[in-house]
């Protein structure tokens, strides 16, 4: 399977300072911030992903502004994603329409027609056709029974975008791939779907309305679709949300799935936040370690504002954490005392309240057992990747973009790793080194927190 990374522009500020808490001035976020590949030094997945919704435009408020959705229809996707390069020349560039920013509309804002020129103009490799999601989702439907008649229409407005669409980028003489979307609202009305585009003559389908089902009902979409379409006809799996079971997925002939999942993990999860590799196909996840900031944190101030606490007191739980963390990090800190003011702190914004040393509330032990397992396997010392040698210990921080996006940019080159230890990449593709770097003693005696 192809690994597709799934994009919104996230960015690494190479400037920041760690222990100023701050970038340069001068900091352009665009030119200046490092994407994946580039903090990695190498590019750990096979495509990526650009959703016509996110570069936005005046019917969508995108992820980009202005200037950039103009650079990216200028100068390409290629470019504009800074892939460029030559050792990048095989890295494929996927585009969808981004059919969950525009669920609400009666009709997909964009036409067939206009699709397959952005996507030529854009230099694509592959773009799907347009599709309107269908939520009303029963795996217990059989043939072409329920469905709601809102999800018919769906149904058949994306069958009809599809047909346009394949016939628009043969009209202009495209050399992107045309993947035809599949919506459905069982996964019997998804394989009639496949069976119509493969119909129309589409070589290449991708199931859309994916993230929202559970394994078992992606893997019924996927047999049932395979049932009705040739072997040979290659299959996407849209916005992929269960990319830790990728395993699982082996034999239903998926060609490529796109994910952020390893990414979002990394600051939205609420314990599965960094990832290692066990060496046996399998995923260790660790907790990151709160640090929020006392002054930024939009609960904290909450409570400072309810007068709860004291802001001069937040800041002093703040800095006794974080010099706690990085003295532990230093060799000159044991895990107890460690502890001590991080739980203290964690107190404040879990509970509400200042700990004095009792009995932690069951959802505080909980995450003091967590971290007792981050801090005592260190697992920001057994990574040689340029993300953790770069921030050390601040890349276990769940503070902040920097800290946070860096975790994220660590655990998609982990997951590549991943994909190639379970044979399930179609090439080994290089990955990052996961041995103990060389330098980390000398990174804890110099306690050395310059970025990257």
């Amino acid at each position: 399977m192809k690994f597709i990374y799934s994009d919104s522009l996230d960015g690494v500020d190479p400037t920041f300072n760690f222990l100023k808490e701050s970038g340069s001035p001068e900091r352009q976020p665009y030119w200046d911030d490092l994407l994946p590949h580039e903090l990695l030094g190498y590019a750990p997945y096979d495509g990526v992903l650009v959703s016509k919704a996110t570069v936005g435009d005046h019917r969508i408020k995108g992820s980009y502004t202005i200037g950039q959705a103009r650079r990216f229809e200028l100068v390409g996707a290629r470019k504009f994603l800074r892939l460029d390069e030559p050792e990048f020349k095989n890295i494929e560039i996927f585009g969808d329409c981004g059919a969950f920013s525009y669920v609400k509309e009666d009709e997909p804002p964009f036409t067939p027609e206009e699709m397959a020129e952005f996507y030529a103009e854009c230099k694509f490799t592959h773009g799907c056709s347009v599709d309107h999601i269908i939520f009303d989702f029963d795996d217990k439907l059989s043939g072409m029974s329920g469905g709601t008649a809102e999800a018919k229409r769906r149904f058949e407005i994306t069958l009809e975008n599809a047909d346009i669409f394949l016939r628009a980028n043969r009209a202009i003489g495209s050399s992107v791939v045309p993947m035809g979307a599949i919506q459905g609202w069982s996964p019997d009305s998804m394989a009639e779907a496949a069976r119509c585009l493969v119909g129309q003559g589409y070589k290449y389908l991708a199931l859309g309305g994916m993230a929202p089902l559970n394994s078992s009902q992606i893997q019924k979409s996927l047999e049932a679709v395979r049932s009705k379409i040739p072997s040979w006809i290659k299959l996407h799996v849209l916005g992929f949300a269960k990319a830790d079971e990728i395993q699982y997925f082996k034999g239903y002939g998926i060609e490529s799935f796109d994910t952020t999942s390893p990414l979002l993990r990394s600051f939205k999860d609420a314990t599965k936040n960094y990832y290692l590799p066990t060496g046996d196909g399998k995923l260790e996840y660790y907790t990151a370690i709160r640090i929020p900031q006392a002054l930024e944190n939009p609960r904290l101030k909450k409570f400072v504002k309810m007068g709860v606490f004291k802001a001069e007191d937040l800041v002093k739980l703040e800095a006794d954490a974080l010099s706690s963390l990085r003295q532990y990090d230093a060799g000159i800190r044991p895990l107890s005392s460690t502890l001590e003011p991080i739980i203290a702190y964690n107190a404040a914004f879990v509970d509400g309240e200042l700990y004095n040393g009792g009995t932690l509330s069951p959802k505080m032990q909980d995450l003091k057992d967590k971290y007792i397992k981050t801090l005592s396997h260190r697992p920001w010392d057994r990574c040689s990747c340029k993300a953790c040698t770069g921030a050390g210990v601040e890349v276990m921080m769940f503070r902040g973009n920097t800290r946070n996006k860096s975790r994220g940019f660590h655990n998609i080159g982990v997951y590549a790793q991943h994909l190639n230890d379970l044979e399930l990449r179609p090439k080994a593709i290089p990955v990052a080194d996961t041995t103990p770097p060389a330098t980390a003693k000398e990174r804890q005696q110099s306690f050395d927190f310059t970025p990257f």
